[in-house]
């Protein structure tokens, strides 16, 4: 539940637009939290909603402080597609993956590519599992030959 909290917000957040990430994130949460008066986002009950808010801040934040270096990477690693090509919810779900892979060594990074392919299938399109599984399948197969994480040093995923 955690992702998908931190995919809601990131999919309505505008990077340098009017909202810091901490007021966007709680104008989110408040908004839409289970039990409010506005209709829940999320079919859950208010207790598992609050249990989920710290992971769901720590990727949401995470990917809002790193987002230029995560949005290099991710057009790197996604041969012919510019990221204002890619749909907004297929991007803010690998840019949220990729920011597991890179700075969460406790989360293995299959983990993170599954959890993705899953969000994909859910709230993208019919294309969007398989594109996000080839585009971060791409990264973590570069992490593992580099012995390294992407970004490490200047030079571009090998095929």
């Amino acid at each position: 539940m955690s992702r998908e909290i931190a995919l809601q917000c990131l999919f309505q957040h505008a990077p340098g637009g009017g909202l810091s990430p901490k007021d966007s994130f709680a104008l989110f949460t408040s908004s839409f939290a289970p039990g409010g008066e506005e209709e829940a986002s999320l079919e859950c009950e208010r207790d598992a909603f609050d249990a989920a808010l710290p992971f769901a801040w720590e990727l949401f934040s995470g990917v809002a402080e790193h987002f230029e270096e995560l949005s290099r990477l991710l057009e790197q690693a996604s041969e012919n597609w510019r990221l204002d090509r890619m749909s907004r919810v297929d991007r803010s779900i690998m840019l949220m993956a990729l920011f597991e892979m890179k700075f969460r060594e406790d989360i293995p990074p299959k983990v993170s590519l599954n959890e993705a392919i899953d969000l994909g299938k859910q709230y993208g399109t019919e294309d969007s599992g398989a594109f996000i599984n080839g585009v971060l399948d791409r990264i973590h197969r570069y992490m593992i030959a580099a012995d390294r994480k992407p970004g490490d040093s200047d030079t571009e995923p090998a095929e």
